[in-house]
């Protein structure tokens, strides 16, 4: 799943990938700001046919929290 993830964030948002580890911070470490979250979040309910409720994406502060959000929600 960190593989598709990073895949979405390299691809879609032009995130050099070498930046892209399960810690790094979406805001402070790869600069994403709020547009491009909503963007990601959008990307994702698309791509894994799911839905993030606003609430939950703004607990995703990490790759690692949107994997593991994806993982858990993907049925």
């Amino acid at each position: 799943m960190f593989d598709k993830v990073k895949a979405l964030l390299v691809e879609e948002l032009s995130i050099n990938a070498d930046e892209i580890t399960m810690e790094a911070e979406l805001e402070n470490d790869l600069g994403i700001n709020s547009l491009e979250l909503s963007e990601l979040v959008f990307l994702c309910e698309e791509k894994f046919s799911i839905e993030i409720d606003d609430n939950e994406a703004n607990d995703l502060v990490t790759v690692g929290d949107v994997v593991r959000y994806i993982e858990k929600t993907v049925k």
